[in-house]
């Protein structure tokens, strides 16, 4: 199945697409992951806060967030990543991955790259080029632990 990859700034999200985004956010991480906290945090229509979205058959499969690095000490954060659950064991999350880098590539080229990987899926984010960094913590229960893509790490 074709996946349809767009990114938008945060003032160009339709009222559709930012109410599917926020399903997909809840219904993944609040009611599948059993995690009560306040994802709806005021980072997604802030600075230059991009939303990256691959669309199937007009249903939202994957999501991720980009925050700009002047709102976040320089740093590109990627966050939210998520694959919806049927639409997991594709490799939909490296082809998420691959879209996320290239928009970053394009937007902030030079810029160090960090999010917070469920621990879980560090392997995945490894397979991108990014390096651990610093110790396991828990968030919201699920152990995560932080990784970093520099500059000239990046493809």
């Amino acid at each position: 199945m074709t996946t349809d990859w767009i990114c938008k700034h945060h003032s160009d999200l339709g009222k559709e697409q930012l109410y599917a985004l926020l399903k997909l956010r809840c219904d993944v991480f609040i009611v599948e992951q059993k995690c009560a906290y306040p994802d709806i945090d005021g980072q997604d229509l802030e600075g230059d806060t991009l939303h990256v979205m691959g669309w199937q058959n007009d249903e939202l499969v994957a999501y991720a967030r980009l925050l700009d690095p002047a709102s976040h000490a320089g740093d590109v954060i990627i966050g939210r990543v998520i694959v919806a659950a049927q639409a997991r064991g594709k490799s939909l999350g490296h082809d998420l991955m691959d879209y996320v880098l290239k928009n970053i590539k394009e937007n902030w080229p030079d810029e160090p790259i960090f999010l917070s990987a469920q621990t879980e899926v560090q392997s995945l984010y490894a397979n991108h080029g990014f390096v651990a960094e610093g110790q396991e913590y828990l968030e919201d229960n699920i152990p995560h632990i932080g990784m970093r893509l520099t500059p000239g790490d990046q493809g």
